[in-house]
């Protein structure tokens, strides 16, 4: 095996797991899960059927990602953040795998410590959404998200510092520029 699995965890059959890929404590991947290479799933970590994770992602403790949810390649998902599927959910009336809403998080995104994400977004490359924030819409690359219902604060660079009003980096020199309300690197 290529990949670590701690004793207390499942793993279904039908699993895909990438080389170099770390799952902790109690964590529960499901049928038809992809998971890349070099990942990490902290404690209490739960991948649903048909999830998909791409390369370097890192998913702090007791996070559950659900069906229809899928992580680009480095995204970075902080303890007790939330997903969801279902905009309408009703014990009653289940609507199972049709009904889900597609929620993508693209590449290098960092969702804090129980921030909350909607389904049916798609959060953007770079993009960082604040401990706590409630995503409810779209989120543009590099945009820097935060509140509830969280709202664009500001702009963030690739290495995750914020960036001022020319949109150069103070850390590592990277620079952006603003076309169409999109930010962009130089």
């Amino acid at each position: 095996m290529s990949y670590f699995v701690h004793e207390s965890s499942y793993i279904d059959d039908n699993v895909s797991i990438g080389d170099g890929t770390k799952i902790w404590h109690f964590c529960h991947v499901h049928k038809g899960a992809q998971i890349g290479e070099k990942c990490s799933l902290g404690q209490n970590v739960n991948v649903s059927n048909n999830v998909k994770i791409g390369n370097g992602v890192k998913i702090q403790n007791n996070v559950s990602i659900y069906e229809g949810v899928e992580l680009e390649d480095y995204v970075f998902c902080g303890p007790s953040m939330v997903f969801t599927n279902d905009l309408t959910p009703r014990s009653k009336y289940p609507k199972g795998t049709e009904g889900y809403k597609r929620t993508l998080v693209k590449y290098g995104a960092s969702i804090g410590a129980n921030a909350t994400i909607v389904c049916g977004n798609t959060i953007g490359e770079w993009s960082m959404i604040a401990s706590g924030a409630v995503i409810t819409k779209d989120v543009l690359a590099y945009a820097l998200m935060a509140g509830v219902p969280a709202k664009q604060i500001g702009w963030v660079c690739e290495c995750g510092v914020p960036l001022k009003e020319n949109y150069n980096c103070t850390e590592c020199d990277r620079e952006y520029k603003l076309e169409n309300g999109n930010l962009k690197e130089k």
